[in-house]
């Protein structure tokens, strides 16, 4: 199993959601700011099986369009930055 920890911009964070909730997946939301762009993101923890995590990915390629955005120190382009974790123990109550 794996936790996978997703940071998107709040603009896509909609699509995204629904697409996971419509392929069964469990998804927490939490607001977030970032630190290099001073702007509002979207933090969402998944949980996902060894074999689902490519599928997920996918979801993000799919609803995270990398868009220039202008900062303090010039324009970058953001998309979506997945951390992927291996999960040793869950356990559900």
């Amino acid at each position: 199993m794996k936790l996978i920890i997703a940071i998107i911009q709040d603009e896509h964070a909609n699509k995204v959601i629904r697409e996971l909730t419509d392929n069964k997946f469990r998804v927490t939301k939490l607001a977030s700011t970032g630190g290099f762009l001073k702007s509002g993101n979207t933090t969402l923890l998944i949980g996902s099986e060894d074999d689902k995590v490519d599928f997920v990915e996918e979801i993000f390629r799919k609803h995270s369009n990398k868009n220039n955005v202008k900062s303090d120190k010039g324009e970058v382009k953001v998309a979506a930055n997945l951390f992927i974790i291996p999960v040793e123990d869950y356990r559900k109550f």
